[in-house]
């Protein structure tokens, strides 16, 4: 059977293959992105219950200010002016912890957040100082994270394998300073032992640097992208999902979907996870050792997410976001037992109709696979509905109402403001981002090993290449610059990131 053909075929459009898309379309290859969803943007996705839209990853942006790199990324790409932005002010999150009643603030600015902190901790300045200016150096040995061209892997090699625990701990005595310093881990979902400093310092500094929530979510950045992608000739088909990746004669000559279609192309991109693509491409070239080490490599943790609707004017709105532990347990949240979860949360908030108060709240709690794994044979997004039983929604109304009661804690009468929420496990992200366990940033990187969990854009099919949150960093930031590593290994030269530089 005849099928279509392409420069570049693309599986996944989340923001790395979206970003592939965009920067290889305009470089004048003929684009062809297949997303198996209805809504292409995999964490970009949003959501509306009753008639509040919710964002299922892209709750708050880094680096968006002018010149600063995820600015640069999205002016060169053309978005910039077009995106819905707001800007945080001031402050962009808090830290809660259990049996203290202070709430802790992070600042933009790196003299706002010293000092903002000086505050809580008025004999910690030395420690702030160096905890800012070593954040400041790991991300200068990162060339593409400052638009750079040049720099090999040697600029960067002595501070992949720095502990971010260790780290921390080595600056301060003070237990409350080292817990709030890492209080918002959950951004990268934090382990103690594991957890390089370069992840940590380079999510942390594009927050400081400038912080932004979308308006009206952040579907947006996906869509205008789209739109760029589709002006210069490029298709991107939804509902689409590839079953098959072909080989024949050394490389990558077409992918199947719809059960027998085949769309050919050049060079293929794949931003589904690495474990996902390998499994379905079969070909001797990629020997079984390669693929047991991605598909051993560990999956950071999934997360519960409770949306909750309040009754107009109820509840008061905050303009940054909280994140909370419980005490002693800021490197430990993900190791809840079923009688003491939650450990933690992150709640983000969305304004109302006035800015004194909320119209709804997003709150994110750890979750493990295997609390789901006996509902994994069901499959449910808006384009293929399955009902997942009585048993699981019961399931779920009672981890929601034990976060609730949490939440109650530190925010007295917020069960009372509720209208009403919804909820959503593992599944949900598993079902629509695409990966096997809900996993929320992909594979966990570890200072103990950096060149194991980092994935190279390459594999050894010279048409076939890799990109998405897996690869460096995870985070629009991450996926972005995953994307750019991605053209420039495909197009052979950086002349991109100069591009990017002078937009």
């Amino acid at each position: 059977m005849t099928g279509d053909q392409y420069d570049i075929v693309i599986i996944g459009s989340g923001m790395g293959g979206l970003v592939c898309g965009d920067v290889l379309s305009r470089e004048g290859y003929s684009v062809c992105i297949l997303e198996k969803n209805k809504q292409i943007g995999g964490c970009l996705q949003t959501y509306v219950r009753d008639r509040i839209i919710f964002d299922s990853g892209v709750h708050y942006l880094g680096g968006l200010d002018k010149g600063q790199n995820l600015y640069q990324v999205f002016k060169y790409l053309g978005i910039m002016d077009k995106l819905k932005l707001q800007r945080m002010n001031g402050v962009f999150d808090k830290i809660l912890i259990e049996n203290d009643d202070k709430e802790y603030a992070f600042a933009q600015g790196y003299e706002n957040f010293i000092n903002t902190l000086l505050a809580d901790f008025p004999n910690e300045e030395k420690a702030l100082r160096l905890y800012c200016e070593k954040i400041q150096e790991v991300c200068s040995r990162f060339p593409l994270y400052n638009l750079r061209t040049g720099g090999g892997f040697a600029e960067k090699m002595d501070v992949l394998e720095i502990d971010t625990r260790s780290f921390v701990e080595s600056l301060t005595g003070d237990k409350k300073l080292q817990a709030v310093l890492v209080g918002n881990n959950m951004l990268y979902a934090g382990q103690p032992g594991k957890t390089p400093f370069y992840v940590h310092a380079m999510i942390l500094n594009s927050y400081i640097e400038s912080s932004w929530k979308c308006i009206n979510g952040g579907s947006q950045i996906g869509k205008l992208m789209a739109a760029n992608i589709h002006s210069r000739g490029g298709i991107i088909r939804r509902n689409c999902a590839v079953n098959k990746i072909v080989v024949e004669e050394g490389k990558v000559s077409h992918v199947v979907i719809d059960g027998d279609r085949k769309i050919y192309g050049d060079h293929f991109i794949s931003n589904i996870h690495p474990a996902k693509t390998l499994e379905i491409t079969e070909t001797p070239l990629i020997k079984n050792a390669f693929r047991n080490r991605i598909k051993s490599l560990e999956n950071s943790i999934s997360t519960f997410t409770l949306n909750i609707i309040f009754k107009e004017d109820s509840f008061k709105y905050s303009p940054y976001n909280y994140y909370y532990f419980k005490e002693g347990r800021v490197w430990s949240m993900a190791d809840y037992t079923e009688e003491n979860w939650p450990l933690g949360y992150v709640i983000f908030f969305s304004p109302g109709k006035t800015k004194e108060y909320a119209s709804a709240m997003t709150v994110l709690g750890y979750m493990r696979y295997d609390e789901v794994k006996q509902w994994e044979n069901t499959f449910n997004t808006v384009s293929e509905t399955d009902d997942r039983g009585e048993a699981y929604d019961v399931f779920k109304r009672a981890k929601a109402e034990k976060l609730i009661d949490c939440v109650e804690e530190k925010f007295p009468g917020i069960r009372d403001s509720i209208k009403t929420y919804y909820t959503a496990t593992p599944l949900s992200y598993r079902d629509y981002i695409g990966n096997d366990d809900g996993s929320m940033y992909g594979i966990v990187k570890d200072f103990r090993d950096p060149i194991k969990t980092l994935i190279s854009p390459r594999t050894k099919l010279p048409n076939l290449y890799f990109t998405g949150q897996n690869l460096n960093l995870h985070g629009i930031l991450g996926a972005a610059m995953s994307g750019l590593v991605t053209c420039i290994d495909l197009m052979g030269n950086e002349t991109v990131i100069e591009k990017i530089k002078n937009a």
